[in-house]
C-alpha cells in the first residue's frame, strides 16, 4: 500500500508589526492596497509573489492567507514589511507572526469503509444526509480531519506543517489496523 501524500493549500495566519499604522497614506501611496473604511476598516494588499493576501490593520495587525508553506509566510511577511516601509510606514524588520490555521488537502491511496470507522473511531461524526464524508477530531495532534470514501481526506486546525504530516500517517495507520482501508487495485493487478 503506498504511503499517503498530503499538500498545504492555505496557512492562515496573524502578525504584529508592532506599530500603529496610518492606512489612508498607505492606500494612497501604495498602488496595488483596497482600502474603503466605510465597508471594512482593514487595508487588503495582495502580492503575486509569493501569493498571498493580507488584511492590515491601523493597530499593526495584519491576517495573512495564502501561504503554501510555512517559510513562504515568512517571505511574504518580510516582502509585506519592505512595501510598507518603503511607502512610509515604519515598521521593525521582525514582527511576531503566529500561524492559526493550516488547512491540507491530502490522499490515503484507498478506500475507506466510512461507516465502519464512524463506529469504531470517537470522537467522529458521520451524517451521510448533511454531508458525505466522516468528521474525525484528532487528539495528537489536535486537528480536525474530513475523510471520504475515496480515501481523499482534508485536514485543518494544525499550527505547524509538521502537524499536518503527523495526522495524515496517523490516520492512515489508524484506519488500516481497525480494517477499514481497502487498498486500491491497479490496472495490472485488475487483470492478472
Amino acid at each position: 500500500m503506498p504511503n499517503p501524500t498530503y499538500r498545504i493549500e492555505n496557512i492562515v495566519a496573524t502578525v504584529n508589526l508592532g506599530v500603529d499604522l496610518d492606512l489612508d497614506k498607505l492606500a494612497e501611496r501604495l498602488p496595488a492596497a483596497e482600502y474603503n473604511p466605510e465597508q471594512f476598516p482593514g487595508l487588503i494588499l495582495r502580492l503575486q509573489r509569493p501569493k498571498i493576501s493580507a488584511l492590515i490593520f491601523r493597530t499593526g495587525k495584519m491576517v495573512c492567507t495564502g501561504a503554501k508553506s510555512e517559510n513562504e509566510l515568512k517571505r511574504a511577511v518580510k516582502e509585506l514589511v519592505r512595501l510598507l516601509n518603503e511607502h512610509g510606514a515604519d515598521v521593525p524588520l521582525t514582527p511576531e507572526i503566529q500561524v492559526q490555521n493550516i488547512v491540507a488537502s491530502g490522499n490515503l491511496h484507498a478506500e475507506v469503509d466510512i461507516e465502519k470507522s464512524a463506529l469504531m473511531l470517537e470522537n467522529s461524526m458521520y451524517e451521510p444526509e448533511q454531508f458525505p464524508g466522516l468528521i474525525y477530531r484528532m487528539d495528537d495532534p489536535k486537528v480536525v480531519l474530513l475523510i471520504f470514501s475515496s480515501g481523499k481526506i482534508v485536514c485543518t486546525g494544525a499550527k505547524k506543517e509538521v502537524q499536518v504530516r503527523d495526522a495524515v500517517f496517523k490516520i492512515h495507520d489508524v484506519l488500516k489496523d481497525i480494517g477499514a482501508l481497502y487498498e486500491e487495485v491497479s490496472k495490472e493487478e485488475e487483470e492478472v
